[in-house]
């Protein structure tokens, strides 16, 4: 089995770093370059079905793509700790400057004492900025002009951001920090369980089963585009063998389900109930008791049901009650959160009155990931509980963040 990754970095990184990781039997590496950081997640967007897991040159570009949302793959990044740093003291030592007396950018400050400790180097003259959400390659420039201007003798700069360096060189002594060929074995070993893992869960059976009349040439294609094959179960009632990782690419994340649209614009009835199981008689079991669901929704529905009691309505044309009448533990069903969650919802919802939310503030007032809230609204959305009325940026390089107006 051959595994696709993809390497994020600058120019002068990507190369090394996929050669290393193809060094590894079964793997082939996807050279993704840019000309700064800020790029990175607009690259992951574009190329996110090309490959199977990402490997970042360093932790800003990692960081700014998971921050925008855009990663469905596993990912990691090469540490510039251990082997990287101690690499980057030999250099400075070789080329006449002092190891112990620098300013570092990105590097957690504990990563580097204890690095530099361990070698038996003194810490006390070391002046670091860690990475944080939100620092530019501007700040980090001011950084080191600061450290530089602040010291006798002068620092020297040593920065694992190209845009950095490209600023730098022009004014003061910098050395760029470059992943050794260590790191990037760790860091692959790391991505490599990770996209295993990922590719046996992806791979865990999934079934469906349809109420559609027979004789729908269409259906035949929508169940392909699952990345399955059907088979007649009853009179009227299909069975759809696909994969758990083709059905959550075609639901958006198990959010929605576009083909019962179009199955709906041809019959007046159609019922799919999808299940998840470990084993064929599992995903069937609840593939049944899914479908049984949506036959008691309305008269179009898709359910998903999982493990552990948890049923996700992926699409739905029932008529939705009003919010002021509508009972949270049935939405809870419908829409697959839990009622203290919606109940959290509804009092952010009273707070702000009719005033939108971005997914972040969501996030905060949920205590939640961005990612966890987005879905949250996405699938309020759907069940006609929560609209959306714009974008706002996000003040980041990431996506903007969408606005949404809860009815809940």
């Amino acid at each position: 089995m051959t595994i696709k990754i993809g390497v994020v970095g600058p120019h002068d990184l990507v190369d090394d770093v996929a050669a290393t990781c193809e060094e590894q039997p079964g793997v082939t590496a996807r050279r993704y370059d840019y000309d700064h950081e800020s790029q990175a997640p607009a690259i992951v967007e574009a190329h996110g079905g090309q490959v199977e897991a990402w490997l970042f040159t360093g932790v800003v570009p990692y960081t700014l793509a998971r921050e925008a949302d855009v990663l469905t793959r596993p990912a990691t990044f090469v540490d510039y700790t251990g082997a990287t740093l101690l690499q980057a003291a030999v250099r400075l030592l070789r080329d006449g400057h002092d190891p112990t007396r620098i300013s570092i950018d990105t590097v957690a400050t504990a990563d580097v004492t204890t690095t530099f400790t361990d070698a038996g180097l003194p810490v006390d003259r070391l002046r670091s900025l860690p990475y944080r959400s939100g620092l530019t390659s501007a700040d980090v420039i001011a950084f080191h002009r600061r450290q530089r201007r602040g010291s006798s003798p002068a620092t020297v700069a040593v920065t694992c951001l190209s845009s950095v360096y490209e600023v730098l060189r022009h004014e003061m002594p910098v050395l760029r920090l470059a992943p050794s060929n260590h790191s990037v074995r760790t860091a692959l070993r790391q991505l490599l369980l990770e996209a295993n893992s990922q590719a046996q869960e992806d791979a865990q059976i999934a079934l469906g089963l349809a109420d559609v009349p027979d004789g729908d040439e269409g259906l035949l294609k929508e169940v392909a585009v699952l990345g399955g094959t059907m088979a007649r179960f009853a009179r009227g009632t299909h069975l759809i063998v696909t994969t758990r990782g083709p059905l959550h690419d075609a639901t958006a994340g198990f959010t929605a389900l576009p083909m019962l649209r179009r199955l709906a614009g041809r019959h007046d009835t159609v019922h799919i109930g999808f299940g998840l199981g470990r084993s064929g008689a599992e995903a069937e079991n609840l593939a049944r008791r899914a479908l049984s669901r949506a036959r008691r929704i309305g008269p179009t529905v898709a359910v998903l049901s999982l493990r552990g009691d948890t049923d996700i309505v992926l699409e739905s044309t029932a008529p939705t009650p009003a919010p002021q009448e509508a009972n949270l533990a049935i939405i809870a069903q419908r829409v697959g959160l839990s009622v203290p969650t919606l109940q959290r919802l509804r009092q952010v919802r009273h707070a702000v009155g009719a005033a939108p939310l971005t997914t972040r503030e969501v996030a905060e007032q949920l205590n939640v990931q961005q990612r966890t809230a987005r879905r949250m609204l996405h699938r309020l959305e759907l069940a006609g509980l929560a609209e959306r009325t714009g974008n706002l940026a996000s003040g980041t390089s990431g996506r903007p963040l969408t606005l949404y107006r809860l009815t809940l």
